[in-house]
């Protein structure tokens, strides 16, 4: 199976160095990967370093806990873009989820969406504190405000992406949206049942590894 284009090749650590992030670069170039996922600060290093290569900027906002205000995410994504992120993961706040605030939670969404204007944005709903009600509740809430991806995880949570929770979310957006299952993804065999599973996009770390492991497999 030929997965380069299936990751978000990602470093988001809080000590990451510079120089980290240039060999995040460089091995995207190499590999041919979708993106890198940085987070914010390192957007306009990430832009320049990947010049030219095809490949694409993700960044992250409200992250990792998705709860500072509507405002703040919008805000934050709308400078995201001005610094160079072709593509935009926020993390849904979990408590309005929880508490059935849906319509806060479509809200913001929706906000963010106008801020990133044709840029994606990937919706985190951060699977393992919500039950598969809630995630699919979820689910619905991106779709109905515009959001081009659902995502599992932070990879900051207590746990990651599981092939359970991308196969309940690929039933709850359908074929018009992406699934990102990310976090806890170290192995192509994850990978493998990610994908079965129905994501079209991989959150990891450890994506040079498992392009490793698939030349092999």
């Amino acid at each position: 199976m030929d997965i380069n284009k299936f990751f978000d090749h990602t470093l988001l650590a809080a000590d990451a160095s510079y120089e980290a992030i240039q060999k995040l670069c460089e091995e995207a170039k190499q590999y041919r990967f979708m993106s890198v996922c940085v987070n914010p600060y390192y957007v306009p290093v990430a832009k320049k370093l990947l010049e030219g290569s095809g490949v694409k900027v993700c960044t992250v906002i409200g992250f990792p806990l998705g709860q500072m205000s509507p405002a703040a995410k919008v805000y934050e994504a709308g400078d995201a873009v001005k610094m160079g992120a072709d593509e935009v993961d926020m993390v849904l706040n979990v408590p309005a989820l929880k508490r059935g605030d849906l319509d806060f939670v479509k809200n913001e969404i929706r906000a963010v969406k106008d801020a990133v204007g044709g840029r994606v944005l990937k919706v985190i709903l951060e699977c393992c504190y919500l039950t598969d009600e809630e995630k699919v509740k979820g689910c619905l809430c991106a779709k109905q405000a515009g959001a081009d991806f659902v995502k599992t995880s932070t990879g900051f949570g207590k746990s990651g992406a599981t092939a359970h929770d991308v196969a309940l979310m690929r039933k709850a957006v359908g074929t018009t949206m992406g699934v990102k299952a990310a976090g806890g993804i170290h192995t192509y065999q994850d990978v493998e049942d990610m994908i079965r599973a129905g994501a079209n996009r991989i959150g990891c770390s450890h994506s040079v590894e498992i392009m490793k492991q698939a030349k092999k497999a």
